[in-house]
C-alpha cells in the first residue's frame, strides 16, 4: 500500500501523505514516492494546483528513525547527490515540489516537524491550524535540516531567525509559525482553505501561474538588473501566448457584464414609480 497517495479531480491534484498510524512519519520508501508524485504530477498537463496534506491527527513528525535506521547500509545510496540535479532523495523529495510548474499549496496541522516541516517550506504558500506544533526538530537529535530546509528557510526568515530555530529545535503555534514567516496564514481547517485557493487559482491561465512561479523563485536573491530581464522575457512570451487572450477576452467580458448589472441597478434606481 502506497504511503502518498495522489487524486486529480477538476485541475487539482491532491497529494495526501498517508501513514496516520505512524503520524504520517517518512521512510525511505515515502521519499521515492513523494518524488514519483511530483514528477507524475509535473508530466500532467491538466494539473493546475497542488494540494499537499497529511491524513490523520497530523502533517507530519519528520523522518522516523526507528525505520530509515534499521538497515543504515540503505541510507547511502539515497544520500548520494544526483549530478544532474544536484539534490540526493532526501532533499529532491521536497525540492521536487518547487521544480513542478504550478502552484503548491501545503496544509498542516498537528505535527510539522523535521522533514516534514521541510515539505511544508518546499511549496508555494501554507495554511496551518493555530494549534499546530512546528520544529526544525533535527536540533534535538544533534542533526541540522539537509532535506533542502536551509535553503528554504534562507528564503523566509532572517538568518538569525533560522540559527535559532535550527539550534534549539524550539516548538511553535502555528500562529508563531505565520509571525515568523515558515506559515503563511492561519485558518480552521486548513485543508478547505488550500482547496478553496486552488480552485481559485484553477481560474486563472496557466501560463501566467508558471510565470509568476518561475520568475518569483529564480529571481528572489538575483540583482534587480537580473530580475528587469527575466520580466521582460516571461511577459514578452505571456502576451503572445493563447491563454493570455483566452484570460482577458474573459475578464472584459466579466467586467463588461458587472458594468451592465450597475447601469440596470442605477435605471432601476431612478426611474419614476407609477402610483396607483
Amino acid at each position: 500500500m502506497a504511503n502518498v497517495e495522489t487524486t486529480i479531480t477538476g485541475g487539482i491534484a491532491h497529494v495526501k501523505l498517508n501513514r496516520p498510524e505512524k503520524l504520517n512519519g517518512l521512510t525511505l520508501p515515502m521519499l521515492g514516492e513523494l518524488i514519483a508524485a511530483a514528477h507524475h504530477v509535473r508530466r500532467n498537463k491538466g494539473v493546475r494546483a497542488v494540494v499537499i496534506s497529511g491524513e490523520g491527527r497530523s502533517f507530519c513528525a519528520g523522518l522516523d528513525f526507528g525505520e530509515v535506521m534499521a538497515k543504515p547500509v540503505k541510507i547511502v545510496p539515497v544520500f548520494l547527490p544526483r549530478p544532474w540535479r544536484g539534490t540526493n532523495t532526501f532533499q529532491e523529495a521536497c525540492w521536487a515540489w518547487r521544480r513542478v510548474p504550478v502552484p503548491v499549496i501545503v496544509a498542516v496541522h498537528g505535527h510539522c516537524y523535521g522533514g516534514g516541516l521541510q515539505i511544508a517550506l518546499a511549496g508555494d504558500y501554507r495554511y496551518t491550524t493555530s494549534d499546530a506544533q512546528w520544529s526544525v526538530l533535527e536540533g534535538k537529535w544533534g542533526l541540522i535540516p539537509d532535506m533542502s530546509g536551509v535553503q528554504s528557510l534562507k528564503e523566509l526568515v532572517g538568518i538569525d531567525v533560522a540559527k535559532k530555530l535550527t539550534m534549539t529545535a524550539e516548538m511553535l503555534s502555528g500562529e508563531r509559525a505565520v509571525e515568523l514567516g515558515l506559515a503563511s496564514e492561519v485558518a480552521d481547517d486548513p485543508l478547505a482553505a488550500a482547496m478553496d485557493l486552488a480552485h481559485e487559482l484553477t481560474q486563472k491561465s496557466p501560463d501566467q501561474l508558471a510565470a509568476a512561479k518561475r520568475l518569483f523563485n529564480r529571481s528572489w536573491n538575483t540583482s534587480a538588473r537580473t530580475t528587469f530581464r527575466r520580466e521582460r522575457a516571461e511577459q514578452l512570451v505571456l502576451l503572445m501566448a493563447q491563454n493570455t487572450a483566452k484570460a482577458r477576452k474573459a475578464a472584459f467580458a466579466k467586467a463588461g457584464a458587472k458594468q451592465a448589472q450597475l447601469a440596470e441597478a442605477r435605471a432601476a434606481k431612478y426611474s419614476p414609480r407609477v402610483l396607483p
